[in-house]
């Protein structure tokens, strides 16, 4: 360690530390990278070249950035971090996947109170291993120590993304039809979202992460950290498939906000949809959780997905078709609704979100046992 970096280490920030990391990552890294990337891991930009998008008539860059919300401190708790990567890749990448774009590279960020190489390691192996999943370059990326801001073993995650589709294959509320079938993909667990009330309702009733759960078969903090499932892939080969070209009209990824008011977003001003509960069963996280925190499950629609991963709005008459290819690829699918273009009472109704003027979702009927 040169004299200056010795200096530094004694305010709590060890650049040893590191460039260990980054050595720890580079494999992992490495194997997102394609012939478009260039000039491999390190540098002070990543570099993607971008002459793909050449053979594209229109093409329309999409971006999203996001992190993981407060699920990062049961992973701190437990002294787990190898799926929180993934946790991110999928808040950021499915969210790109919306509009029908495919991404192309990705960057992350990590702050943490102190580098802990290993740790670090564990976090980013996890991202590269999603965005490997995903078809994502993961071009760059920077880890920042905050010693005095952040504790020891504290740390929080986020990352940004970029994806390019068709103009004319963009998907929108303004391809949707009256009489459009309202498909549901299931959710692998709680994602990244409610977690604030999940820490709340544990703390309330003195249960900690490593307690075992009957109910859930693990221990509360292994059962939390179920990494966001991923559909970035599978929906993308169902929206390139030649013979359901156009069936798929929008989508919507359940996240924060919940259930309703993300599939408002993606419908027309104007429409409405009921989605029927008795259509899929929650999961028994979904479940316990609320028995534990005294609520229905009715209550907490807003919060949590409930088992809901992804909305597919589709024509009806290939609804058949779409569901049975997306079920082919690994993603368990069933009808939730249907879409009505028209004026109504719209009392109970979520209209919109996060300044979204979109249509209006209420959910209806008890869930399946």
């Amino acid at each position: 360690m040169s004299e200056n970096a010795s200096i530094y280490a004694q305010s709590g920030v060890d650049t040893a530390a590191g460039d260990l990391a980054v050595e720890l990552m580079k494999s992992a890294v490495g194997r997102t990278h394609g012939p478009e990337v260039l000039g491999g891991v390190g540098g002070f930009a990543g570099m993607f070249d971008a002459s793909a998008l050449l053979g594209y008539r229109r093409p329309l860059l999409a971006s999203s950035t996001d992190g993981v919300g407060t699920k990062v401190a049961i992973a701190q708790a437990i002294d787990k971090h190898d799926t929180i990567g993934q946790d991110l890749v999928a808040m950021v990448v499915d969210d790109i996947v919306v509009v029908g774009a495919k991404p192309l590279f990705m960057t992350d960020y990590i702050a943490c109170g102190k580098l802990v190489p290993e740790r670090i390691a564990d976090i980013v192996r996890g991202i590269a291993e999603a965005c490997e999943a995903t078809g994502t370059a993961l071009v760059g990326g920077e880890t920042a120590e905050h010693p005095g801001l952040l504790g020891p073993d504290d740390y929080d995650v986020a990352g940004a993304a970029t994806g390019v589709v068709e103009a004319d294959r963009m998907l929108q509320p303004g391809k949707v039809q009256d009489g459009d079938v309202v498909l549901a993909m299931a959710a692998s667990g709680l994602h990244s979202n409610g977690f604030s009330l999940v820490r709340h309702i544990l703390a309330e009733r003195g249960v900690g992460y490593h307690d075992h759960s009957a109910d859930l078969g693990a221990s509360y903090g292994e059962a939390l950290l179920v990494p966001t499932a991923l559909y970035t892939s599978p929906l993308l080969r169902v929206l390139e498939d030649p013979e359901l070209d156009g069936a798929i009209h929008s989508l919507s990824h359940v996240t924060g906000g919940g259930i309703a008011a993300n599939l408002a977003r993606v419908l027309p001003v104007g429409s409405w949809v009921e989605l029927d509960r008795g259509t899929w069963s929650p999961l028994p996280v979904f479940r316990h959780l609320a028995d534990l925190g005294g609520h229905t499950l009715e209550s907490l629609e807003g919060a949590w997905n409930l088992g809901v991963g992804m909305f597919a709005v589709v024509a009806a008459d290939r609804a058949p078709q779409v569901a049975a290819a997306l079920t082919a690829e690994g993603l368990d699918t069933w009808v939730a609704g249907s879409v009505t273009i028209g004026s109504r009472d719209l009392t109970g109704f979520e209209q919109g979100a996060k300044g979204v003027d979109g249509g209006a979702v209420r959910l209806v009927g008890s869930f399946r046992d």
